[in-house]
């Protein structure tokens, strides 16, 4: 069994692994964008009824942004924020 060796620079591979990383995100949907809409910020928190998502807005439990008279933009990390408050420790 013969093996081969790849010489590569550093800069090389930090190149690629940032183009497998870009690849990956592109693939299964993920953003980096911090500000997401409706339907990603319902995914983000597993819920189905937009009722729900318009209570935590009112009740200040979700960072957003109106930019429009029917265009609601969410924090992402806000979402993230909000399920680490709410998740139970299992002892």
């Amino acid at each position: 069994m013969s093996e081969d060796i790849i010489h590569i620079t550093s800069d090389a591979l930090f190149k690629l692994v940032d183009e497998v990383v870009n690849r990956l995100k592109k693939e299964n949907g993920i953003d980096d964008d911090p500000w997401v809409g409706t339907e990603e910020t319902m995914r983000i928190l597993k819920i189905s009824s937009k009722t729900t998502l318009q209570k935590f807005r009112d009740e200040g439990k979700i960072r957003f942004s109106k930019t429009g008279p029917k265009h609601i933009l969410y924090f992402r990390q806000s979402l993230y924020d909000f399920l680490e408050k709410h998740s139970k420790e299992i002892i």
